[in-house]
């Protein structure tokens, strides 16, 4: 789904000081977030522990496009539309990607808590139905990997990644999906060149520059009352009251200083991942989002960091161009990511459980 990548990366050139850094309670709000609940198999299945661990999956904009309903031993994940983004995403293909995400992350925690299951597509109204089974519970790295999983929008060390690793993670995404790794830099520079092309275009839209303005969390205050969207400081941008953040995000996301952040941070990147999907439907759009989550679950476990650059996806003249150079111009390409060790930066939140899981 769309990083977004900044605030853009031009907020800090203007000279503005960060303010309303929120202090010790946004930081108590993302330690709570983060933490994976303690839970004992023996008391049954461990509903609130797996439904917070599912809303800490990937979804465009930080949207959280999903509700939960809890029936016996089966969860329904279901389609939130009013959390749509229209312009970015008029298909609703993030938004179906986002509820494979959320399953194949509820899956994987299960499996920590004692648990074993199989997600199934029930529809485009009806959402995605996870059937759960008690097992032995085990340790397992990508349990543990759900808690420290996030879209890091800075730099990475730009030095090839093991061999053993890249095996790992073409591995992760199953047969499914097609997955092209890109490591070598002549072909990583006419990747870029693609993504800043989807960019160009999106930077230039105003609906969609209203569109995303209505997602960032300028200041820690806003993000702690709203809880989702995303959080300036997550992407290394001072925090701005919204008054003032919405004027600087004006001057500063321009065509140019969008494309200069892209073009650094892809030469600060080990490789990229390029998938596409069994199927442009909802249910190959849900098959995409789980396999994207045990590739970023699997990049996590082996200390790696990732990102979304999603813009030749979004804008259909590109993705095109994308779909020709991949090979293979039938089929519809569904997300790019860039990865590489490199630094944490600050984590966004989520919803608690009680907003999302039904009574």
């Amino acid at each position: 789904m769309t990083t977004r990548r900044a605030l853009l990366g031009a907020l800090p050139l203007i000279g503005v000081a960060s303010c309303g850094e929120g202090g010790d309670a946004y930081a108590d709000a993302v330690a709570a977030t983060w933490a994976l609940p303690h839970a004992s198999a023996a008391a049954g299945l461990p509903v609130q522990a797996l439904v917070h661990a599912a809303t800490l999956a990937a979804s465009g904009h930080n949207t959280q496009p999903w509700r939960f309903v809890s029936r016996d031993r089966e969860l329904i994940i279901q389609p939130d539309l009013s959390r749509r983004t229209p312009v970015v995403d008029p298909d609703d293909h993030h938004l179906f990607v986002s509820l494979g995400c959320a399953a194949e992350t509820l899956l994987q925690a299960a499996t920590g808590y004692g648990w074993t299951g199989e997600a199934r597509f029930l529809g485009p109204v009806e959402g995605v139905a996870v059937t759960l089974s008690p097992r032995r519970q085990a340790a397992d790295p990508l349990f543990a990997a759900i808690a420290h999983r996030a879209s890091t929008r800075g730099d990475y060390d730009p030095r090839p990644v093991a061999t053993a690793t890249l095996h790992a993670l073409a591995a992760s995404a199953g047969p499914e999906v097609a997955l092209s790794l890109i490591t070598d830099r002549p072909r990583l520079g006419e990747l870029t060149a693609l993504i800043v092309e989807g960019d160009n275009a999106q930077v230039g839209d105003p609906a969609f520059r209203r569109e995303l303005m209505a997602w960032i969390r300028f200041d820690a205050a806003e993000a702690l009352a709203r809880r989702d969207g995303l959080f300036a400081r997550s992407s290394g941008n001072p925090t701005l009251p919204r008054w003032l953040g919405s004027r600087m995000f004006d001057l500063a996301f321009t065509v140019k200083s969008s494309a200069d952040k892209i073009a650094g941070q892809m030469a600060h990147t080990a490789g990229a991942a390029v998938f596409t999907g069994p199927s442009a439907d909802p249910a190959g759009w849900v098959a995409m989002g789980r396999a994207f989550t045990r590739f970023a679950l699997t990049a996590t476990a082996r200390g790696l960091k990732l990102a979304f650059l999603n813009q030749p996806v979004e804008d259909p003249p590109t993705r095109v161009e994308l779909a020709a150079w991949l090979g293979d111009p039938v089929r519809r390409p569904d997300l790019v990511v860039r990865f590489g060790e490199g630094p944490a930066m600050p984590r966004s939140l989520r919803r608690p459980v009680s907003a999302v899981l039904a009574a």
